[in-house]
């Protein structure tokens, strides 16, 4: 369910395209914002995670009891197929990517698709469990219009989880995420002229706007407890 509620503060950015793909006979779908140059972003993606300058995000779904080993390489073909090039951010999850929230705060803009079949705590008591989790997946994709200076892109980090977990917590699960959720958050390359902004906490200006957006996003997509 794309998120009904987005003000007319709404800069454009982060409106993703939907991909269809057959795969093992199946229909999967993904989501594609083609960001263009002059974006750096920071991602725990397998495929193009980290910070630096990015081009696009691909949040692809994949089936339930996903088995490939190599996902960077899967995501990589799936990158190549859709025409893109240069670096990107490419995200896998089993949740039905079409079922999408979309959020927008003051110019800070969030994407996010969430499967919460497989959730927890972050600090389980119970032994971690060995081998490679199932994709089910709360992803978040958020942009802001502003440049933020490395740390400031790890703030931002932070904020986008934390309202991630408020909004499950809200929604009426007892978890803070699942085992393989993944995070990209985008701001414009620094210029010259461009004032870089350090902080970015949930009570900075820009923080405070991603958690809203993240938050709301969040709660659009995730479905309602015992429904997947």
């Amino acid at each position: 369910m794309t998120s009904a509620v987005v003000p007319a503060t709404d800069t454009g950015l982060l409106h993703p395209r939907l991909l269809t793909r057959t795969e093992d006979g199946m229909r999967l779908p993904a989501l594609l914002w083609r960001a263009g140059p002059g974006w750096r972003m920071i991602s725990n993606a397998v495929l193009g995670g980290g910070i630096g300058e990015r081009g696009w995000v691909l949040n692809a779904q994949v089936a339930h009891g996903y088995r490939r080993t190599d996902p960077e390489r899967h995501l990589a073909e799936l990158a190549g197929a859709a025409g893109l090039e240069g670096a990107g951010v490419g995200l896998m999850t089993a949740a039905d990517v079409e079922a999408h929230g979309r959020a927008c705060d003051g110019g800070a803009v969030a994407v996010a698709t969430a499967g919460v079949r497989v959730r927890g705590w972050a600090a389980s008591p119970e032994p971690g469990e060995s081998g490679p989790q199932a994709p089910g997946t709360v992803n978040v994709v958020a942009a802001l219009p502003v440049a933020l200076s490395d740390a400031a892109l790890v703030n931002a980090v932070m904020t986008a989880t934390e309202a991630k977990t408020q909004a499950l917590l809200e929604a009426g699960y007892d978890c803070s995420g699942t085992p393989t959720d993944a995070v990209c958050i985008a701001a414009r390359a620094p210029g010259e002229e461009e004032e870089l902004h350090t902080f970015a906490g949930p009570r900075s200006l820009w923080g405070a706007r991603l958690a809203r957006a993240v938050h709301r996003a969040v709660r659009d997509a995730t479905p309602v407890p015992g429904g997947g």
